[in-house]
């Protein structure tokens, strides 16, 4: 590899190289139909049949089932520049990356279980994701008591309960689902498969990020066998799911990263004749764009330096717990500041949907209510830092 060829110097090998001109050729493809899913709120199948052609699914799949074992640092370089294309596809598809990528470090599912699953994507393209979120108790990260509940039958368990913000849910085949075992008083992460007793409910109509499908999903008195009960857990620990702390991040940073390559050829492209050349040499222009390229250089670099630490260390991964928290917080609340300065520069166009900024704006306000949130961000980290005092 040429690294004089190479503008982007978090691209350390001819792998991760290989990897970002996949992941730029598939943001080429979908781009065009974004504005359309969008407008409409309808899954985006085409491009999800996009990325499925092109083994995207397997990323993170283990060597050893099949697929690439793609790194953590790996996927942030690919979903980054995904969300160029399309942040909603990018972010839905990240859940399933990450998804894998958790499995595949903690093996915390029956190896045989896992083995199966990860052959059915590699082979068929399926996606996975699970579902915890709850709307009738509300956040149950917050401390909610889980509705979803299991029963234990003769031969497996009985599943009844709602989840809410399912992810994926128009294509999965199977998904996990996190419900209380009633006789034990104790979560449990259960494997299942679409059938008849599993109803999509469309309640997915947002502001922005709207082509990701994550509708309601309700459980009718749902059968899965003895097997199905991958793992049993204490509720508070569900949320430990520190490599979603950056896939969740590297996908806003995408989407900014479009809006900041949109308002620089927005300015370079039109001429003005009070400044007797292109909008680029106004000053208070110039001015802006020096503070989103200071968003987000330093950003990437937070993200990719974290990203980095977290796969040549994994005896330190338990130490990074603050600071990924704190590169969700930082990296989100950029990337919204990126697209409203790109907003300023571009005046009442922006404002306009024959323009995308009005598309990524959007989108761009969706990374701070996810999980977790700034507040709980916040207080996560006043605690560390009395703790450490």
């Amino acid at each position: 590899m040429d690294r004089s060829q190479i503008k982007d110097w978090h691209i350390r090998d001819s792998k991760e190289y290989e990897y970002t001109l996949l992941a730029e050729e598939l943001a080429k493809q979908i781009e065009p139909k974004a504005n359309h899913y969008d407008q409409t709120g309808e899954f985006p199948h085409e491009s999800f049949d996009v990325l499925r052609k092109a083994g995207f699914f397997k990323l993170s799949v283990p060597k050893c089932y099949g697929g690439e074992e793609a790194s953590l640092y790996e996927i942030l370089l690919i979903l980054e520049r995904l969300a160029k294309g399309d942040g909603s596809v990018a972010l839905a598809a990240g859940w399933h990356l990450c998804m894998f990528l958790n499995l595949r470090d903690s093996r915390k599912w029956k190896e045989e279980v896992f083995e199966k699953v990860c052959k059915d994507t590699v082979e068929n393209g399926h996606v996975l994701n699970m579902f915890a979120t709850e709307r009738s108790t509300g956040n149950i990260f917050r401390g909610a008591k889980l509705a979803t509940v299991a029963k234990k039958t003769a031969k497996g368990f009985i599943l009844s309960g709602r989840k809410a913000f399912a992810t994926l849910a128009p294509i999965v085949n199977q998904f996990s689902v996190i419900a209380w075992i009633e006789d034990e008083a104790v979560a449990g992460e259960f494997l299942v498969q679409m059938n008849d007793k599993v109803k999509i409910v469309e309640t997915w109509n947002t502001i922005g990020m709207r082509a990701t499908g994550s509708h309601d999903i309700i459980l009718s008195d749902v059968f899965v066998p003895e097997d199905a009960l991958l793992t049993r857990m204490e509720q508070k620990k569900v949320e430990k799911n520190r490599p979603t702390l950056l896939v969740i991040p590297a996908v806003f940073l995408g989407v900014a990263h479009e809006a900041r390559d949109f308002i620089i050829e927005y300015t370079s492209s039109r001429y003005s004749h009070s400044l007797d050349g292109t909008l680029s040499n106004a000053p208070h222009v110039q001015q802006k764009i020096g503070e989103i390229e200071a968003l987000l250089k330093s950003s990437r670099t937070i993200l990719f330096t974290l990203a980095a630490k977290w796969d040549q260390s994994p005896e330190e991964r338990e130490l990074l717990f603050d600071d990924f928290h704190a590169a969700k917080y930082t990296i989100c609340n950029n990337a919204i500041r990126i697209v409203e300065l790109a907003m300023r520069i571009a005046g009442g166009h922006s404002l306009s949907k024959d323009y995308k900024l009005e598309r990524l704006f959007r989108d761009v306000q969706c990374g701070l209510p996810m999980h977790p949130a700034d507040d709980m961000i916040i207080n996560q980290l006043a605690k560390g830092a009395f703790s450490i005092a």
